[in-house]
């Protein structure tokens, strides 16, 4: 039987989408590669290479941009966006090893184009793998699911009722999708928790995240009473408890940043990425960063914290957990893996 492996199982790569003029990176375009530049070398300093997706017309320039000692595959493919996190193939350990499992995917509920993005797996990344592709053609993204090393997979009602992803499919029919396809021992959906300006509906990796040590951090609000997500994200916090008791837990602050229209921008300090030994956290240069640092410091003994700035990527009202698939090691056939031990490559299949 299968499982979705945990985030942090050992991390043999990080999938990433290069931003490009012609992606919605455009009003800040250097801004954003420089933050992927930046987001490269820590995921190599963690001990993990980059599979870089990256259309044609940019991939000489990329590989030009990198340094060549970086552990980068360039991997030329067309996409709509940029969010990997939501349509890149999850992971699961099975008996014969790591398996890519993959949903499908319509632009979070038909409200943006995903045709490429759809199409990302079976036409590009399949080829990377040791073993064939699982697909299933029930809707759902990869930020839209958090598991545990017991089975506990946990997700929003928010997010996985609106109908524009699977009609009026229940959570109890989900539940049974997520056990067959993800091997989940338990499935929880929450039911509070929202932030304004999220186009995801309440994705988890921006609220609630586990921990290797029985541990949940959540996305919270109590340094602000005054702001209009206190009451939501309290409720949360207090349904986390109820649904995981024994589970010790840790909040987060919340920063209140805008646009230049003045629209709440979701910036989560949830929205990290757990990568070996290190755990990446989002910092938007807000005076809630250093507390945001210090909990999940808390949450997290033993592993090295490693502040990214990703003040840019909010403003596409994201940032960095749902830019970036982890890939456990196991799972990349060995010609990809010794392809960049020399340095940055362009894959040629």
């Amino acid at each position: 039987m299968k499982q979705l492996m945990p985030e942090w199982a050992p991390c043999e790569a990080v999938i990433l989408a290069w931003p490009d003029k012609h992606t919605d990176w455009a009003p800040w375009l250097a801004d954003a590669q420089q933050t992927y530049l930046n987001l490269i070398d820590v995921i190599n300093a963690a001990g993990a290479m980059v599979i870089l997706l990256c259309k044609d017309a940019s991939m000489t320039r990329v590989k030009d941009m990198l340094t060549a000692s970086q552990r980068v595959l360039i991997v030329e493919a067309s996409y709509n966006d940029t969010w990997v996190r939501d349509y890149a193939f999850l992971t699961c350990q099975s008996p014969d090893g790591p398996t890519p499992v993959e949903f499908s995917f319509n632009g979070w509920g038909q409200k943006f184009d995903a045709s490429k993005d759809n199409m990302i797996n079976k036409k590009v990344l399949a080829s990377l793998c040791r073993k064939p592709l699982e697909s299933s053609q029930v809707i759902a993204e990869g930020g839209a699911l958090e598991i545990d090393d017991s089975g506990n997979l946990i997700s929003t009602s928010l997010c996985l009722l609106n109908p524009k992803r699977n009609g009026a499919m229940s959570l109890s029919e989900y539940h049974d999708i997520f056990a067959d396809m993800l091997g989940c021992s338990s499935f929880t959906a929450f039911e509070n928790g929202h932030l304004d300006g999220d186009d995801t509906d309440g994705h988890i990796d921006t609220l609630v995240r586990f921990t290797p040590s029985q541990g949940i951090v959540i996305q919270a609000c109590d340094n602000n009473p005054e702001d209009t997500h206190y009451q939501g994200l309290c409720d949360l916090v207090a349904e986390c408890k109820t649904s995981f008791p024994e589970y010790q837990t840790f909040t987060l602050p919340l920063p209140n940043i805008t646009n230049q229209d003045g629209d709440r921008l979701p910036a989560s300090y949830a929205n990290y990425l757990i990568c070996n030994d290190s755990v990446l956290v989002p910092v938007y240069n807000q005076r809630e960063d250093a507390e945001a640092l210090r909990s999940i410091r808390n949450a997290y003994p033993g592993y090295r914290i490693v502040d990214v700035d990703c003040s840019t990527l909010i403003n596409q009202f994201g940032s960095l957990h749902c830019i970036t698939m982890q890939v456990p090691r196991g799972t990349l056939n060995d010609e990809v893996v010794a392809a960049v031990n020399n340095g940055v490559c362009i894959y040629a299949p």
